[in-house]
């Protein structure tokens, strides 16, 4: 098939259209708001998947139970029950779901269908396996849709090349007949911040279709990534001539920019006029303007804005009250985010340990470690369980208070928690920055375990830890074998640093070979 030659990688991540403070405010929505919207308060199919949760149970046991009782099952109740669930991030039920929809032989699936199908594939199981799943697709199914289907799914898993060439060939297939492949394509340019392919694509679009509002909302936000204000205010113009209607992402955009821009009454015009449009049906559209008030310093406008949130919702979701504590913490208002998280805790019940984790960060870089840690014996009072974020925030409180056994003993207590460690390279500096001042080779040589059990050792790390040996002049034990046996080559640096410290005494510390 051709598209087995289609091959690629990306090293940049791809955002979403909008900007950091809209996508800080997600798009959360209960099972019980889906449920009630689409069953009302009768039993219904769609409210037994809703509720069923525990990825492990199965929406195919489900729906042989209903027929089991006489109910009937048709197509569309399904599609619309799939499209809620994928609100949901409920993936693996909506593919169930629509694996049950193929083996029905009275149900006749469109390419749409199968489009769904592809891109749940894609989330659950991987690339590999939807690209499989698109290669045993009839021909007759293989076309604009599956095809766009197959391109998001390389979009969302960064891979740039495959991308270009699955644009390449839909071209040729004529399947380019309107804006969605070609927004795929922005979006990925945005996050890999190729602003040079981006206006390629973009007038590309132009020629063989018409921009929708999602590309109008891109292109603002690249004018947003150059800091562009002329140029972000011309696309806004055109839009307005394209006789398109912006919508509160567009203001939030264009209020971000003007923000960062410190031009504070356009912000303020922007932001009023996206507060116009913030109502239930674009409940993230309430996030993002605490988000924005936030930035500006309006006190005044993110306490009127959760009042409005407050009003418009019976209940609010954990997404919101995260963003709601985050903002009152950046505003130094603490007391003020401590109630509200006493609130969370007696309204919310799920836990959500990102939550904690915003006010226990408040403590720690307000150098409050007694607070933070009264804070973490009352979370796990409360059976909230501590994520990698809760244990990396502590070693950097420990790492300011030059308290090294404390932010090693957390160190490891973060790594331990992941099954994959992507340190930040900040955070390991600072470590070995800590231990050089304080001469410490003991805290040197448990942190070079900790690297390397977390596999990240390199030729910068153990000329780091030599220039330690150096500081408290001492000379290290058998580095060259432990630097073989750890497959680590020495450059430059290592050989002046390892002559440096050959006649010094000999460091007692045991080393871990």
């Amino acid at each position: 098939m051709w598209l087995r030659s289609v091959r690629g990688t990306l090293v940049v991540a791809v955002r979403r259209y909008f900007s950091r403070a809209d996508a800080a405010a997600g798009k959360s929505v209960t099972v019980e708001e889906v449920s009630s919207r689409i069953c009302g308060g009768e039993d219904s199919l769609g409210k037994r998947l809703f509720k069923l949760v525990y990825t492990k149970r199965s929406a195919v046991v489900a729906i042989r139970k209903w027929q089991e009782e006489g109910n009937t099952v048709k197509k569309y109740q399904l599609n619309r029950i799939v499209r809620e669930l994928r609100k949901l991030k409920r993936y693996k039920h909506a593919l169930e779901v629509c694996e049950w929809m193929t083996q029905q032989q009275d149900m006749r699936l469109v390419p749409g269908d199968y489009a769904v199908h592809l891109d749940l594939v894609g989330k659950v199981r991987g690339l590999a396996s939807a690209e499989k799943f698109f290669e045993d697709l009839p021909d007759r199914m293989r076309g604009h849709e599956t095809c766009t289907a197959l391109l998001h799914t390389y979009v969302e898993n960064k891979l740039e090349v495959k991308a270009e060439a699955l644009m390449k060939k839909m071209s040729e297939c004529g399947f380019l007949k309107s804006p969605l492949p070609f927004n795929h394509m922005l979006t990925l340019y945005i996050g890999n911040r190729k602003l040079e392919k981006f206006q390629g694509v973009f007038q590309d679009l132009r020629i063989k279709t018409s921009p929708d509002l999602v590309t109008y909302n891109l292109v603002l936000t690249a004018c947003g990534q150059r800091h562009d204000v002329e140029d972000a205010e011309k696309t806004f113009t055109l839009l307005k001539k394209a006789k398109l209607d912006p919508d509160w992402v567009t203001y939030s955009i264009l209020s971000n920019l003007y923000i960062k821009s410190e031009l504070h009454e356009k912000a303020v015009s922007t932001l009023k006029e996206m507060e116009k449009m913030a109502v239930r049906k674009s409940r993230a559209a309430f996030s993002s303007l605490l988000s924005l008030h936030t930035n500006m310093g309006n006190k005044d406008g993110v306490h009127r804005i959760w009042e409005k949130m407050k009003a418009c919702f019976q209940k609010l979701n954990d997404a919101e009250y995260l963003c709601m504590i985050s903002s009152l913490v950046k505003l130094k208002e603490i007391q003020e985010a401590e109630n509200l998280y006493k609130e969370w805790e007696s309204e919310s019940g799920t836990g959500d340990v990102r939550v904690s984790n915003v006010l226990l960060a408040a403590y720690i870089n307000s150098d409050k470690m007694q607070e933070a840690e009264n804070f973490y014996r009352h979370i796990i009072q409360k059976g909230i369980t501590p994520s990698y974020t809760t244990w990396e925030l502590f070693t950097w409180g420990h790492l300011k208070t030059k308290q090294t056994v404390k932010a090693l003993k957390f160190l490891k207590k973060a790594i331990g928690s992941v099954k994959k460690w992507n340190p930040d390279k900040r955070l390991i500096e600072e470590v070995f920055k800590v231990l050089e001042e304080q001469e410490n080779i003991e805290g040197a040589e448990q942190f070079l375990v900790m690297l390397r059990n977390g596999g990240h050792l390199s030729t910068q790390i153990y000329n780091s830890l030599l220039q330690i040996y150096a500081k408290a002049e001492k000379m290290p034990l058998i580095i060259a074998e432990r630097m073989r046996k750890d497959n680590v080559e020495m450059d430059e640096e290592t050989r002046k640093l390892i002559k440096a410290t050959k006649h010094m005494c000999v460091s007692e510390i045991a080393v871990d070979l």
